[in-house]
């Protein structure tokens, strides 16, 4: 269990929403219909009054929170000698590009391409002008 919360592999710490906030309102809203065993339909229903932008941001982070979850215990089974190839199955595979290092698409080992792909989304959903923290600045993004 040491292995999956050693932050220097895979594992990142969950995003946190501020005490007292609006976001933080709607994270406790949406982890209680998680856990209530209502349907999913339910669960990610927009709630009455609520800004759609900032609910939507609230479960993205959620998802990824729990994507690194299962990850952080899986990746020490997946490593670049038994997992030499990111596939989805023998008929897909995928190729990071980002423009940056990788400028067209790369055939990479499935842990490589993970990592990549972990630190690209947590690289968005810390851009204040994708996913702002600010209550009403999505809003303003939007506009």
């Amino acid at each position: 269990l040491k292995q999956v919360f050693n932050k220097d592999k895979t594992f990142r710490p969950k995003r946190k929403f501020e005490p007292g906030t609006q976001r933080f309102e709607l994270h406790k809203r949406a982890q209680a219909s998680l856990s209530s065993g209502v349907d999913l339909k339910a669960a990610v229903q927009l709630p009455s009054g609520e800004d759609q932008n900032d609910w939507v941001a609230v479960h993205v982070v959620d998802f990824f929170n729990r994507i690194n979850l299962i990850y952080g215990t899986i990746c020490e089974f997946c490593t670049e000698r038994t997992c030499p190839v990111m596939s989805g199955g023998p008929k897909y595979e995928y190729r990071w590009q980002d423009d940056l290092k990788y400028k067209k698409p790369t055939a990479l080992p499935a842990p490589q391409y993970m990592n990549l792909l972990m630190d690209w989304i947590e690289v968005q959903i810390n851009n204040e002008d994708i996913f702002p923290t600010s209550v009403g600045k999505c809003e303003e993004v939007l506009k």
